[in-house]
């Protein structure tokens, strides 16, 4: 990877500890209780519409616009609470079965509102039909609670979900494990209540919960995990992740061999520039998203052969994921979210 301009680095700040603890224990004794549902049927239960090519300011004065968008709703669209990071798709996992992007949410709650963690989005391109699930932490005692982190980017490979914790590591989630509330109870129960409370289970309202179901933690202080990504251009496939600074180009990502089994990372590299929401590999180069604010066009920056190369990018643009041929990203500001592809 040196040809790309991107300069190799110590790749031990990286290094990973699995950190399994009680999640998979609570998780499986959810699972005795609710019912779980597949990907393709939450798909066809979506309750939300997306709107193909919809929402242009998102794209601000990029030209040529993407090749397409998707535009999440209006109420999700002026939501002040919830906010898009990661995105992440079927051809990522390699067994989706069916054409899917998912797409992480963190909750910025504005006082009283209760923390309610972080959220996905399964989002069908054929159907531009959508649905929400809860991402959450599920006990022994046969409870669960919320996740409260950035949840900066997702990469989903086989049935596992690896969710960025800036400073932890990387979450796990089994998305053969989407539990369906209505197959346990009648209602959804109580929207300003998270968990078991009497008997009956509860989640702010949503339809479906994904609990945690293992953890690799960073081994030593220090490294950041600000997005994720999926290369499956490496043999083997590769994981990565990195991190976002404000006003440094000294910041690194680094990459993992899947399936992951050891936490110590194949390679690293410097970044080489701030404001970085996203990097990606594939096919020897990398793709690295930049943001710069509410209401200026970020960058696509490119390192293949030679010197990098700048590409128009929309408002906001945050993780990368390689879909279709094509590089996608989310967007994440207030009527401006858009997921929204490019060609390589």
């Amino acid at each position: 990877m040196a040809s790309t301009g991107m300069v190799p680095a110590d790749k031990t700040a990286y290094t990973l500890r699995r950190v399994t603890g009680t999640l998979a224990e609570g998780a499986a004794k959810l699972a005795k209780e609710i019912e779980g549902a597949t990907v393709e049927a939450v798909l066809a239960k979506a309750n939300r519409a997306a709107m193909r090519r919809g929402v242009t300011a998102a794209l601000g004065t990029m030209r040529p616009r993407p090749a397409e968008w998707y535009a999440f709703d209006v109420k999700d669209q002026d939501t002040p609470d919830w906010y898009p990071q990661g995105l992440t798709g079927g051809e990522d996992s390699g067994s989706a079965g069916v054409p899917v992007f998912l797409a992480s949410w963190y909750f910025k709650p504005e006082p009283p509102v209760a923390e309610r963690g972080i959220r996905l989005t399964f989002l069908s391109p054929r159907t531009l039909r959508y649905q929400h699930a809860l991402l959450v932490e599920a006990r022994p005692d046969g409870s669960y609670g919320p996740i409260d982190i950035h949840a900066g980017g997702i990469g989903w490979y086989g049935d596992l979900l690896y969710v960025a914790d800036t400073v932890r590591g990387l979450r796990v989630f089994d998305l053969r494990n989407i539990l369906d509330l209505r197959t346990a109870q009648n209602d959804l129960g109580d929207p300003a209540r998270i968990g078991r409370h009497d008997g009956r289970f509860h989640a702010f309202g949503y339809r479906y919960v994904i609990p945690q179901t293992d953890f690799w933690r960073v081994t030593r202080p220090g490294a950041r995990f600000s997005f994720v990504g999926i290369d499956r251009s490496t043999t083997p496939h590769t994981l990565i992740s990195g991190e976002y600074a404000e006003d440094r180009t000294d910041r690194l990502v680094a990459r993992w061999d899947l399936e992951l089994t050891d936490g110590t990372p194949r390679d690293a590299f410097v970044l080489g520039h701030a404001k970085i929401q996203g990097a990606l590999s594939t096919g020897g180069a990398w793709y690295l998203s930049q943001a710069a604010d509410a209401s200026t066009n970020g960058r696509l920056i490119v390192h293949g052969d030679g010197e990098p190369v700048t590409r128009p990018f929309p408002i906001g643009p945050e993780d990368l994921t390689v879909q279709n041929g094509r590089l996608w990203s989310v967007t994440e500001y207030r009527n401006k979210r858009v997921v929204f592809g490019v060609s390589l």
